[in-house]
């Protein structure tokens, strides 16, 4: 079964998503789009604290699992246990590894054997499909 056909804890009709989403949250997190690189605000965000899921607020990465990739979109090198799901793009002409909320299904971006240790992954998510939300200092 194709990953955009699965069927995950929160569901929402197409209108709905529509409504509380604004049109580039819903372009990325529906849609599969991109955001433009260096475009978005958590790009420069160092503060302690959760990144989460714009659509259904699934907390899905810490702030110290957070990294400059220099690749102009919010790096991590790893999730939160369970948060992300998985599965293969093979869109433009390419053979990739979508990430997206394993809550809601919404896109976050892709997966990259090229990220720092650890885990030696580089998942590169849209900014504009996170929500961040700083610790209490």
């Amino acid at each position: 079964m194709a990953e955009r056909d699965r069927q995950f804890p929160v569901q929402k009709s197409d209108e709905e998503w529509r409504r509380i989403l604004t049109p580039e949250q819903y372009a990325v997190l529906r849609g599969h789009g991109t955001e433009h690189p260096g475009s978005c605000a958590l790009l420069e965000e160092h503060r302690p604290g959760v990144f989460s899921c714009a659509g259904c607020r699934q907390p899905l990465f810490v702030a110290d699992g957070k990294f400059e990739s220099g690749t102009g979109w919010p790096s991590f090198f790893a999730p939160i246990q369970d948060a992300v799901g998985m599965s293969v793009d093979s869109s433009h002409g390419m053979r990739r590894t979508e990430v997206h909320c394993s809550r809601c299904g919404g896109h976050l971006g892709h997966v990259f054997p090229d990220g720092p240790p650890p885990t030696g992954l580089r998942y590169c998510v849209n900014g504009v499909a996170l929500d961040f939300e700083p610790s209490e200092p």
